[in-house]
């Protein structure tokens, strides 16, 4: 029988995750821990498993290399970049991820963050509960922005969907040329993109070609009424870059749902005392659906490597 770590919560119910686990009855014994980010305790955990589900926990080549039985790890997430990936491949462990669990969920969130900072509603929230007005604060609409969505795989292709839905214009730019984008959309640099746009989208992975991708000086291209909106990976932005070109008015806003570390935040970053600004502890891929879907991917992961293949393949 394959012993089957699960490192941390999928964000479901009791139930829905026993009735996954049923599917596997007398193939797959699965033993649940809560998330740690202590190397020991993890190694502890894995040692003797054969697999492994995690969602965005650290999981470093230090605790893979360690692990001799391992032989798949199951990522309930789209990005890999907190996997030990060439540990992996070193040993020859298969890793798949959750790809398109979320693609709704993080759009629906830009949509969200792109109205509310254009038109204030944070702030005339404030307004209402301290007695005050609008004055000062009348935003502007979505129709007729451009918008400029840096990284235009599934997840930005969504994006660019509902953006043209509201009568916006959509620029993309990513790494490679592609045919198939529909006709509302116009392929260009990342210079041409942040000079261009009223609204800049972030959807690109994190990798060494996009850590810190987008510092002072490429904030500085940007339109003086700008906003930014971070959905991706923190370090794809320099976030004192980012706070300094806020707090400076370079740009008109910003609204980030990743940072350089996971939330809890300490209160010494500088983000949370930057003005026009909208923070949420990385919750764009976090709803009842998308947490259903997800979970549905990773059971359906774990069966195909059960079987002798491999689907979303990573390695």
């Amino acid at each position: 029988m394959k012993q089957v770590a699960i490192l941390e919560s999928l964000g479901i119910s009791g139930a829905e995750l026993e009735r996954h686990q049923a599917a596997f009855a007398g193939e797959v014994q699965f033993t649940s821990y809560d998330r740690t980010t202590d190397r020991e305790t993890l190694l502890e955990e894995c040692r003797d498993k054969d697999a492994v589900i995690l969602a965005n926990m650290p999981f470093p080549a230090e605790v893979i290399e360690q692990c001799d039985r391992l032989r798949f790890i199951d990522v309930a997430f789209t990005g890999v970049d907190h996997v030990g990936l060439e540990a992996a491949r070193r040993k020859k462990i298969r890793v798949s991820n959750a790809s398109g669990y979320s693609n709704e969920a993080v759009s629906e969130l830009v949509i969200g963050m792109a109205l509310s900072l254009l038109r204030h509603i944070p702030e005339v929230q404030e307004r209402v509960r301290s007695g005050g007005t609008k004055d000062g604060l009348v935003g502007t609409e979505l129709r007729g922005k451009t918008v400029g969505i840096i990284g235009y795989g599934r997840i930005g292709r969504r994006t660019g969907e509902l953006f043209h839905a509201f009568g916006c214009r959509i620029l993309a730019q990513c790494r490679h040329l592609h045919s198939d984008l529909p006709d509302y959309v116009r392929q260009v640099s990342q210079e041409e993109l942040l000079r261009a746009s009223d609204i800049v989208v972030l959807h690109c992975p994190l990798d060494d070609s996009t850590r810190g991708m987008i510092d002072y000086s490429r904030l500085c291209l940007m339109k003086k009424e700008a906003v930014l909106i971070n959905v991706a990976r923190g370090p794809v932005t320099c976030e004192d870059d980012l706070a300094r070109a806020l707090n400076e008015g370079i740009i008109a806003g910003a609204a980030v749902d990743v940072f350089t570390r996971e939330p809890p935040l300490p209160p010494e970053t500088q983000m949370l005392g930057v003005r026009n600004t909208l923070l949420t502890p990385h919750v764009a891929f976090a709803t009842a659906e998308s947490m259903s879907l997800r979970a549905e991917i990773v059971f359906r992961n774990l069966r195909a490597w059960l079987d002798g293949g491999q689907e979303n393949t990573v390695i």
